[in-house]
């Protein structure tokens, strides 16, 4: 049985953490909003007919709201007649953008069968995404210059008509020194690095490149929804301390220091992105209709069809 058969469920559960969290949109309450979320959209993973299991995510079980790494998911737990499936979850990408009212948050997850979505701690991940005919020609393991030199080649571009995101963070300051070198068109993000990787991915967006590090979690993510588009993604891990590294070193039987390709991160093609919007962005907003009914529109990207739509739902 393949994992788009639970497609319908996946939807919900993403629709109805994009619904809960819209309630606080411009309350200058991330956390709210964040909680909100990760309720709505575990009530809904309770109910799946699934043997489900958190991947990847927000951390490690606390008394904090999320849905923790390791976390069980779905009515069927240990039935061997059951799906097992990983999740790679952010049941709010962009709390801040929420909080503020800014665009692109949205409900995102990917799912694939058991073992096949990288299970790892929630660290940090430097990233590299692009369009597809950058495949082979950008990749972590060359320096700045290169990727920068290679994409315009490939693209036909001058350096200067390169647009790359890269999240305005500290850690970036030498990253965006030597886009600068190169008069790239650098666009500064808070968050929300999903988002710049698939408007990267897309042949319609201006976006050329998403460069620089951000969450574990939404790299497996992304990763899920660049194998479906055709696109090249690569992913290192980065350790905020010791005890990220410690736990790492359990949880993944490779190098953890390792350059992961996009179809390392997401090794199987019976794999399903989908992200709901909650703020305008890239898809659209929550919003209310005239029949008194949420409207949420979603992206969804099924790798095995390679079936890439825009679904809008009232609710």
């Amino acid at each position: 049985m393949p994992t788009k058969d639970l497609e319908k469920y996946f939807l919900d559960a993403t629709e109805s953490a994009a619904i809960a969290a819209a309630a606080w949109i411009g309350l200058n309450d991330g956390k709210a909003a964040d909680g909100a979320a990760v309720e709505a959209m575990r009530s809904v993973f309770d109910t799946v007919p699934f043997d489900g299991r958190v991947a990847i995510g927000e951390g490690e079980r606390d008394d904090a709201p999320m849905l923790w790494i390791g976390e069980p998911l779905g009515s069927m737990q240990g039935n061997p007649e059951a799906m097992s499936i990983d999740i790679a979850v952010d049941p709010l990408e962009c709390t801040n953008h929420v909080a503020f009212n800014l665009p692109n948050a949205m409900a995102v997850l990917a799912a694939a069968p058991r073992g096949e979505l990288l299970h790892a701690p929630d660290c940090y991940m430097d990233k590299i995404a692009g369009s597809p005919e950058l495949i082979k020609e950008i990749s972590l393991e060359a320096g700045t210059s290169y990727n920068i030199e290679s994409a315009a080649s490939v693209l036909g571009k001058k350096s200067n008509e390169l647009k790359v995101v890269v999240m305005d963070r500290p850690r970036h300051v030498e990253l965006i020194k030597e886009l600068k070198e190169y008069d790239v068109n650098i666009k500064l993000i808070g968050d929300g690095d999903v988002t710049a990787a698939l408007n990267a991915a897309d042949p319609n967006s201006d976006i050329d490149m998403l460069m620089g590090i951000g969450a574990a979690p939404e790299g497996v993510i992304t990763a899920t929804a660049l194998r479906g588009l055709g696109a090249p993604f690569e992913g290192r891990l980065v350790f905020k301390n010791e005890g990220h590294r410690e736990r790492a070193e359990r949880m993944i039987d490779d190098d953890i220091e390792k350059i992961w390709d996009r179809d390392e991160l997401c090794s199987s093609d019976d794999a399903l992105f989908i992200g709901s919007g909650v703020c305008d962005g890239r898809t659209k907003g929550v919003r209310s209709n005239e029949k008194g009914m949420y409207v949420v529109q979603s992206e969804i990207i099924d790798v095995k069809n390679k079936e890439h739509k825009i679904l809008t739902s009232e609710r």
